[in-house]
């Protein structure tokens, strides 16, 4: 059963401050990055959302094109394209779902058993835009795996594999579940809402073929909390 969320925290929009790009791996095709939670992936609708990862990469790589997103708070491994063939071959991988992404997260408390399935249909909540949420009626299919990977008495830290890649899946599905994520302001109660000053949702690992022969490319970044 779904739990209320808590009022959100009102945005105020402080990215981190710029500094050297995090750069995890760089080519002649494509740039992975490990995107630090607060910051944009891509520019807002007025200018004080203008700072944001793309536009820090371009200054360094004025070619690199976004191929897909993480949000905001959340941090952790993204790729960009440097060239538009490269940008074809890996966002033809992602449509049809030939890439694999892991999330690590703290979510409100202890879950049984060790691993399980989400499979909860999801649509925009068009009267509280951006928030998302599960409706298996006029949803479109959401698929997450969960597996425990330490229980703590308040909390339960998790790697998430999201099988689709609806908007705030992860975020909407584990708070469907009772186990919101820690510090989400969007679906989170108040309690799970105070327990940490960010999203605990990490991008920890990516894997891919590179578009310049096929080779497996796997990425691998430890989350932060």
């Amino acid at each position: 059963m779904a739990i209320a969320p808590a009022s959100p925290r009102p945005f105020t929009y402080s990215p981190p401050p710029p500094g050297p790009l995090p750069i995890v791996h760089a080519d002649e095709h494509i740039l992975v990055l490990d995107k630090p939670a607060g910051l944009l992936t891509v520019a807002g609708n007025t200018p004080a959302l203008a700072d944001c990862l793309e536009a820090r990469v371009l200054e360094h790589y004025p070619t690199a094109t976004m191929i897909h997103r993480l949000d905001m708070d959340t941090s952790g491994l993204i790729v960009l394209a440097l060239n538009t063939r490269a940008h074809a071959h890996i966002g033809k991988q992602f449509e049809k779902r030939l890439t694999t992404k892991t999330y690590i997260a703290l979510v409100q408390g202890q879950l049984t058993p060790d691993s399980g399935r989400i499979d909860q249909p999801m649509k925009s909540d068009w009267p509280n835009r951006p928030k998302q949420h599960v409706d298996p009626v006029d949803g479109r299919a959401a698929i997450t795996d969960w597996q425990v990977l330490e229980a703590m008495p308040d909390r339960t830290r998790l790697r998430l594999t999201p099988l689709t890649g609806r908007t705030h899946q992860l975020r909407v599905h584990m708070a469907f579940l009772g186990h919101p994520i820690l510090g989400d302001n969007l679906y989170a109660p108040a309690e799970a809402l105070a327990a940490s000053r960010r999203l605990c949702l990490h991008a920890e690992t990516l894997e891919f073929r590179h578009p310049d022969g096929g080779t497996p490319m796997v990425f691998h970044s430890p989350a932060p909390f």
